[in-house]
């Protein structure tokens, strides 16, 4: 199978790049930077995409990468710092900007390319860097630029090319075809990436690994955890057995659903573990967001060992990990800042006494969908709204308590209800309530009351990279307010989340 690979210099923009491969039908995965040249000698490598980075390529310990890349006969596209570090390498002359140049820019098209097949000559592409480039290496032509730097340039005989800005983002107009010219006419990689053939290999993949052991599951009822389950299930049958770990921190009445769907309906092997005092009294007192993603990983794992107990040959633990998951916590092997762990990830002790499973994690959350829907899932939950891992953990703002967690286990309800009344449910792309740590004034009838701040939020994203909120209609913003303080005691004000990806993040912890 050909494949481009992306290499890590640290942009927060990665997987954005390894989706829009992706979706042309090419596999595409992320490896660091630092991989040796040995590795490049593989024929299924048809490209390399160099990625953006927060660096200066003159820091001391900013990424590198060796030359000789350059020199294997493969495609090289260099974004942003890519492009900075390829031109440092060629003699190009880098120094940093001003001001930096964050946001929209119109790029003018200067020579005629494959690259630029298909773009108009002038169109707004989306900048987010500090330095930029001075002066092209000798080896290099100008392809294109902006009104404040050089935005694309190609070496003069070799199949390299560098881009000031992020082809990668929805914000540039004609990114998406762009890196379509360099996947399908400069690298002339072929489409045979496909979730048909993905299933199939990874149930072959599942059962060679696994032999006649038994895993073990943590069944949430999440997409992500479902068709985990269902793949493996596929794979091995009997030999998986899931847990529904009830602890205390899922949507109202999550646990009954997921028995009625996966225990009923596919005839899997599911027990449901009592566990909510478990983790609540874990919690007291935790404030910090990080700190309580890693307690709920870590107790999850000792539920594990406690149920191995039961299963002697239980050598596995499967996860529902998916791709966005290991590059936003650990950044596959490179070096991008951590915005968050996710418990999948980042919460797993080094100890822990299980084999690791994840047959999702080189999979984005449309393609878990998609092979969800193959494998038989009702529609219903595949195509539910992402849920994190640590649950209402992190959507009770700093200290857990049961009250809480039952506040908001209503509120949420209610919204989540009406926006699938309402037919806005599949028009958002994730909606949810979040119980704010403090209190506020009110009326209520003739009396005065003293209660939480529900935070309604929702939404809209292709890519889960960047999001706006959802433009959702006053009547209804009005009508599930008044139904949260009507209906949920502990509630007496309601506010709608009206910020962006970037600069916020999805999820308020």
């Amino acid at each position: 199978m050909d494949k481009i690979v992306i290499l890590d210099f640290g942009s927060q923009y990665n997987q954005l790049i390894a989706r829009r491969v992706r979706e042309l039908g090419v596999y595409s995965e992320v490896v660091p930077f630092s991989k040796e040249i040995e590795y490049y000698k593989d024929e299924s490598i048809k490209g390399i995409i160099l990625s953006g980075g927060p660096n200066s390529v003159y820091d001391e310990n900013s990424p590198k990468i060796s030359k000789e890349i350059f020199s294997l006969g493969i495609p090289v596209l260099g974004i942003c710092y890519g492009m900075q570090i390829t031109q440092y390498l060629f003699g190009g002359k880098i120094s940093p900007s001003e001001k930096g140049e964050y946001g929209k820019s119109t790029l003018n098209v200067l020579e005629k390319d494959v690259i630029f097949n298909d773009v108009n000559k002038s169109s707004i592409v989306w900048m987010s860097h500090g330095d930029h480039v001075d002066a092209l290496g000798s080896d290099f032509e100008l392809l294109a630029e902006t009104d404040s730097c050089f935005a694309a340039a190609k070496h003069k005989s070799l199949p390299i090319y560098n881009l000031q800005f992020h082809p990668e983002v929805t914000h540039s107009e004609f990114g998406h075809i762009i890196i379509k010219n360099f996947v399908n006419e400069v690298c002339k990689a072929k489409a045979d990436w496909n979730l048909g053939n993905y299933i199939d290999d990874t149930v072959s993949n599942i059962k060679k690994t696994v032999g006649n052991k038994k895993v073990s599951l943590a069944l949430s009822g999440g997409v992500d955890s479902s068709v985990a389950a269902a793949l493996i299930h596929k794979a091995i049958g009997d030999q998986l057995s899931c847990f529904f770990v009830d602890t205390g921190l899922m949507r109202k009445n999550e646990r009954a659903k997921v028995m009625e769907v996966y225990g009923k309906n596919f005839h899997m092997n599911i027990n449901a573990v009592e566990a909510e005092d478990r983790f609540l009294d874990k919690l007291k007192g935790v404030k910090d967001p990080e700190k309580k993603r890693k307690i709920i990983g870590k107790e999850f794992i000792e539920i594990f060992n406690e149920e191995k107990m039961k299963m002697k040959d239980a050598d596995f633990l499967a996860q529902g990990t998916i791709y966005p998951d290991v590059i936003e916590s650990v950044s596959v092997k490179g070096p991008s800042s951590t915005i968050k762990s996710h418990h999948n990830v980042g919460g797993l002790p080094e100890d822990m006494k299980f084999k690791l499973l994840e047959p999702l994690r080189e999979l984005f959350k449309d393609e878990v969908r998609k092979v969800g829907i193959e494998l038989g899932i009702p529609e219903e939950m595949v195509m539910r709204h992402p849920f994190p891992g640590p649950g209402l953990g992190i959507r009770v703002i700093e200290e857990v308590t049961k009250e809480k967690v039952k506040i908001l286990q209503e509120a949420d309800d209610i919204f989540i209800n009406e926006l699938i009344k309402e037919g806005l449910y599949q028009k958002t792309s994730q909606a949810f309530v979040t119980l704010l740590p403090c209190k506020t004034v009110g009326v209520m009838g003739d009396n005065r009351t003293y209660e939480y701040v529900a935070a309604v939020r929702s939404v809209n994203t292709s890519d889960f990279m960047t999001a706006s909120f959802s433009r959702l209609p006053f009547e209804f913003l009005d009508r599930v307010s008044t139904m949260i303080i009507n209906q949920v005691k502990g509630i007496n004000r309601v506010v709608y989340d009206i910020t962006s990806k970037p600069p916020g993040t999805i999820e308020w912890e």
